[in-house]
């Protein structure tokens, strides 16, 4: 098993931060973070994130709070299917991943479970999309496209409806620049990790 990675992100859509604690074993990935925004209304949140061997969700646990409001959501996947709070989402059948609004970090299970940031290749995938601060969850087709080769990973054109971003990964997978959205932070210690 790896040892634990503290990523750091300034999540510019938001107007916030995001930092997780992230395990890669294999393609087993597991994440405990937070997130604070401005946008679309100051909040704050907490999530675990679990996936299986095959880089496939799991469970998604968040909470999340506004000056107003608290939520908290638990997303589960199994060989049964989605389940949003313990109720059955048959919508989402056929979404292998979810994807928690303003984290760049829920783009790394498509992109290492098809070997996107190694390889050429495209991929279309269904997402279970989870929104913020209200963790609502809602179906989200979204495009995962190999661009290049770049100096410590890839970059890869990610195209949902009408938007499209080219994010440049590492060689794990784990973003670095996405465009409009976050930036990782560099680390203390040198170059980003």
């Amino acid at each position: 098993m790896s040892e634990p990675r503290h990523l750091l992100w300034q999540v510019e859509e938001s107007a916030g931060f995001e930092a997780s604690w992230i395990t890669l074993n294999g393609l087993a990935l597991h994440a405990e973070g937070r997130a604070v925004g401005q946008r679309p209304e100051p909040y704050w949140l907490d999530y675990t994130l679990d996936t299986d061997e095959h880089a496939v969700t799991t469970r998604l646990a968040v909470s999340a709070a506004t000056a107003s409001e608290t939520y908290h959501l638990n997303l589960r996947r199994d060989g049964d299917g989605w389940f949003v709070d313990g109720e059955p989402r048959p919508d989402l059948a056929g979404a292998r991943d979810c994807d928690l609004s303003f984290s760049p970090l829920t783009n790394t299970m498509p992109i290492i479970r098809t070997g996107l940031h190694r390889n050429p290749g495209s991929e279309r995938f269904l997402m279970a999309f989870i929104e913020v601060p209200t963790l609502e969850v809602v179906a989200s087709v979204q495009h995962y496209e190999h661009l290049r080769t770049v100096a410590a990973g890839a970059e890869i054109r990610f195209t949902s409806g009408d938007f499209t971003s080219d994010i440049v990964v590492d060689g794990q997978g784990l973003v670095e620049v996405y465009p409009t959205m976050a930036r990782r932070v560099p680390t203390a210690n040198g170059p980003r990790t």
